[in-house]
C-alpha cells in the first residue's frame, strides 16, 4: 500500500490550503481515513478523521476552520484548511484503516507527510 499526500507549502495566516492524500496498491476497502500532524517538539495529534460512510470528527483546535472529506472511487481523503494560524504550522500525515482482501483484518497505513507552514 502507497499513500501519497500533497499540498502542503506555506501560506500567511489568515489563508487556506487543501491537502489531498491517495491511496494506491494492494487494498480491498478502506475503512477509515484520517489526518495528523507533528510539530517541531510535539507528539503527533489527530487532526480529523472520517468513516467509510462519511462519519467525520475534529480536534477542537480546527472546528469550524478544517473540512476532511473522501472520494471513495478514487480512495483519496481531503482535508480543506481555511483561516490557517501559526500555531497549525506542522508536518501533517495521512493514515488509512484497510483490509487487504475480504475478511482481512484491519491494517493501518500512514503516508509520508507533507509540510504546512502558517507564517507571515
Amino acid at each position: 500500500v502507497q499513500l501519497q499526500a500533497s499540498g502542503g507549502g506555506l501560506v500567511r495566516p489568515g489563508g487556506s490550503l487543501r491537502l489531498s492524500c491517495v491511496a494506491s496498491g494492494s487494498i480491498f476497502s478502506i475503512n477509515s481515513m484520517g489526518w495528523y500532524r507533528q510539530a517541531p517538539g510535539m507528539q503527533r495529534e489527530l487532526v480529523a478523521h472520517i468513516t467509510s460512510i462519511g462519519g467525520t470528527g475534529y480536534a477542537d483546535s480546527v472546528k469550524d476552520r478544517f473540512t476532511i472529506s473522501r472520494d471513495n472511487a478514487k480512495n483519496t481523503v481531503y482535508l480543506q484548511m481555511n483561516s490557517l494560524k501559526p500555531e497549525d504550522t506542522a508536518v501533517y500525515y495521512c493514515q488509512v484503516q484497510y483490509r487487504r482482501y475480504p475478511g482481512a483484518a484491519v491494517g493501518s497505513y500512514w503516508g509520508q507527510g507533507t509540510l504546512v507552514t502558517v507564517s507571515s
